[in-house]
């Protein structure tokens, strides 16, 4: 078994929740998205985003509104729907029984 490949699968998995909490705080362009997650040490590139972004979108969990930008063609701004929150506050839920399992075993050993 090869250690990066099952971090690799432990940073997909919770990709979708760090941005939808990114998204929840305020809406974002999908380079302020990526440079967000860069600060928080989790590097994702735009063939990875992209995607995601589109598929939160279609799910009803994000819309978006196109803003004019002072340095080119307008730019798409992601946020949550009321849906999106709803689905936020489940992966929270979700997150904090996880950390508390993980963290209880850590200790615990």
């Amino acid at each position: 078994m090869n250690v990066d490949n099952v971090k690799s699968q432990m940073r997909k998995g919770m990709l979708e929740y760090c941005i939808l909490l990114l998204l929840h705080r305020e809406s974002a362009y999908s380079s302020d998205i990526i440079q967000k997650l860069k600060e928080a040490r989790l590097i994702v590139v735009e063939g990875t985003l992209y995607p995601l972004l589109t598929r939160l979108k279609n799910d009803g969990l994000l819309s978006y509104e196109w803003v004019e930008s002072t340095q080119g063609p307008p730019r798409k701004y992601y946020g949550l729907t009321p849906e999106g929150e709803n689905f936020l506050k489940e992966l929270e839920s979700a997150w904090d029984g996880l950390s508390d399992t993980v963290n209880h075993l850590r200790q615990n050993i």
